[in-house]
This record gives C-alpha cells, sequence and structure tokens, in this order.
C-alpha cells in the first residue's frame, strides 16, 4: 500500500492593524452593506443578484445573531456558494420563474476561526402563482467519503468507523469522510486526509477513484444526501411540497488494494481520530458482501451502489 502523508494548513497571521484590515475588507466587499448598532434595530444587509437586478435582496439577521456572526455569514463560502448555485445553469433563479426576496440568518457554529455551519431562511416565491417556496437551509458545504476495500485471503473486506454521532443519538459505523475546508475544493487531497486520520491507512492520490466522477455531468459529479424538508401549514400537516433541507454534497471515492490477514487484524477495533477535536473512532473490518446489511449509513449504501453500477459498467480501472 502507497503512503502519503498531508501536512496541516497553515494560517498565516497578518502585521496589519485591525483599522487598516477593517478598511481592507470593506473596499473589497462586492455588495452594500448597512447595518445597525442599535439593539432594537436588526441588523441588515442589501445585495443584487444579476438574474433580478430590479429587485435587491435583504438580508436579516435573527433575534441572537451578533454583529460579528452576521458579517461572517455573509461573507462566508457557503453563503457566496448558495447565491451561485441559485444562478447556476439548473438554479432557482435561472430560468426567471422564481424571485428570491429575503435571507433570514438563524444561526452560525465556527469550527476555530472558520465556518462550520450555517442555518438561514430564503423567501422565494414563484412569480407565477405567488406561492412561497419551503426554504429552510442548513449549510455545511461539500464533503467527501471513501469506500475503502481490502483483498484478503481470497475474501473482500470493507473499511468502517463507528462514530459518536449526537443528532442521532447512537454509534454509527460509517465510512470515513470529512468536510472539505472552505474555499478550497481539494476533494481527493481531503479524502486520502480523512482516510489517515479516521483509520490510520497511508494511501496517494493516485490510489483514489471518483466514483461520483460516473454520474451524469448535469448531476454536478456528487450526491445530495439530505436536500428535501416538508412543508407545513398552518394546521401542523405536511402539504406536497418537499423543498428545503441540507446543501452538503458528497463525492464517493474508492479505493481497493490487497493485504495480508496480519492487516485486517490490526486494524479491526484499532482507536484513531483527533481526540483534542473530539472525535472518538473505532475502526471495523467487515466482509464486504455483508456490508449493504450490516449499517444504516447512507454513504455507506450510495457508495454500494455507485461501485456495483460503475463496475458492472466496466467503468473502473483495471486495477480496480
Amino acid at each position: 500500500m502507497s503512503l502519503l502523508r498531508v501536512p496541516k494548513s497553515l494560517l498565516l497571521g497578518s502585521p496589519l492593524s485591525a483599522s487598516i484590515l477593517n478598511q481592507i475588507r470593506r473596499k473589497k466587499r462586492p455588495f452594500c452593506c448597512n447595518m445597525s448598532c442599535e439593539s432594537s434595530q436588526p441588523l441588515t444587509h442589501s445585495l443584487t443578484l444579476p438574474t433580478q437586478l430590479d429587485q435587491p435582496i435583504q438580508i436579516v439577521a435573527a433575534p441572537g445573531v451578533s454583529d460579528s456572526q452576521f458579517r461572517t455569514a455573509i461573507e462566508s463560502s457557503l453563503f457566496k456558494q448558495w447565491l451561485k448555485n441559485l444562478e447556476s445553469e439548473n438554479g432557482i433563479l435561472a430560468a426567471g420563474s422564481f424571485l428570491l426576496k429575503q435571507v433570514l440568518v438563524q444561526g452560525v457554529d465556527m469550527f476555530g476561526q472558520r465556518m462550520g455551519f450555517l442555518k438561514f431562511k430564503a423567501d422565494i416565491f414563484s412569480k407565477e402563482t405567488g406561492v412561497k417556496i419551503p426554504g429552510v437551509v442548513f449549510a455545511r458545504g461539500p464533503a467527501v467519503t471513501v469506500l475503502i476495500l481490502l483483498d484478503s485471503e481470497g475474501e473482500t473486506y470493507a473499511v468502517l468507523t463507528e462514530q459518536v454521532r449526537v443528532p442521532t443519538g447512537r454509534l454509527v459505523l460509517e465510512l470515513p469522510a470529512g468536510m472539505l475546508d472552505a474555499d478550497k475544493g481539494d476533494f481527493v487531497g481531503t479524502a486520502v486526509r480523512e482516510v489517515e486520520e479516521e483509520t490510520g491507512i497511508h494511501l496517494t492520490l493516485g490510489d483514489m477513484v471518483d466514483l461520483t466522477a460516473f454520474l451524469d455531468p448535469s448531476t454536478g459529479g456528487r450526491v445530495f444526501p439530505s436536500p428535501i424538508s416538508f412543508n407545513v401549514d398552518n394546521h401542523h400537516a405536511m402539504t406536497g411540497q418537499a423543498q428545503g433541507g441540507c446543501d452538503e454534497e458528497i463525492s464517493v471515492f474508492l479505493y481497493r488494494g490487497c493485504v495480508g490477514k496480519e492487516i485486517i487484524t490490526q486494524l479491526e477495533g484499532k482507536e484513531t481520530g483527533l481526540r483534542e477535536a473530539g472525535e472518538q473512532i473505532k475502526v471495523h473490518v467487515v466482509p464486504y458482501k455483508k456490508l449493504w446489511r450490516i449499517t444504516a449509513d447512507a454513504k455507506v449504501l450510495m457508495a454500494i451502489a455507485l461501485y456495483e453500477m460503475a463496475k458492472g459498467s466496466g467503468l473502473l480501472p483495471l486495477k480496480t
């Protein structure tokens, strides 16, 4: 198995004073922002998109969102990418049938110095009917996951991680996965780094096969695990509309190699993860033929489907 250690990114501090840095940031800001410092006035921001030049969009901070959180949200890559997606070829605003009137920023979670999660509500209306489209967004950005298959003594094994997943209230068996660092877009490098951190297995970039790249180009070459939430009317009943949810899009990679049985033994039960970041991870190795039944992790099931279809269609490199 080939080796590669991925160095951690370094964040260089700036020698500029805070006042000069703020002036530079204001000059670079692409749209005008008017904010109120009075507690009785909500923080607001106005911007104009090319698809609706005559209809400026109001960005408003919900109660409890601070000035710094509001600015961070507006300037984040998560929010900017969402706006870009709206006007993309398949974007909601591209055909001119819908109108974005307002965005309510409801929550910001930071991972150290970088944006982690962003929650906001978008008021998007159909121009034809005037009906509002459900638009609560939990933004976390792109992520990667890796299906690791190891052949040993005539058996193929899959490598899983057991992790504490507080939202589910459970320990979950899943594929190694991770979020991309903001603005970098290094999907393959992130996949390699996450595999090393979560399993201790060292891979090189050339070892990886992007299974999602086999999807039709119109899909963007990624999968959306949870983009929908149901509209709720005044009687708390779900309607037929289902638009909203999480913006996460995942690239699914494959690694396949041959190892001795001692490697399988060493991996099983191995404790890994960045403990200082709250990761409590245990590695498990299971026969591939049992993988589809052993966990309900959506990433696992997506990876199996992509792998089997790509293999059946003769799309995988010969060495895999």
